[in-house]
């Protein structure tokens, strides 16, 4: 990788870490609800294909 590459990358990833903001805290709390029902909804669904495999 020559220098104008990395140059340009470190130039892209420096704006959009500028433009970045931290979350909050209602924010945070509603991704971490979200996060968590995704986790759950695809357990169950795994659960159930698991069922379904042992009782064939």
């Amino acid at each position: 990788m020559d220098m104008s590459k990395l140059r340009s990358f470190y130039k892209e990833a420096m704006r959009v870490l500028r433009i970045t903001k931290k979350p909050s805290k209602d924010e945070y709390i509603s991704i971490v609800k979200v996060t968590g029902l995704g986790c759950i909804v695809i357990g169950l669904i795994g659960f159930t294909v698991f069922l379904l495999s042992q009782l064939i």
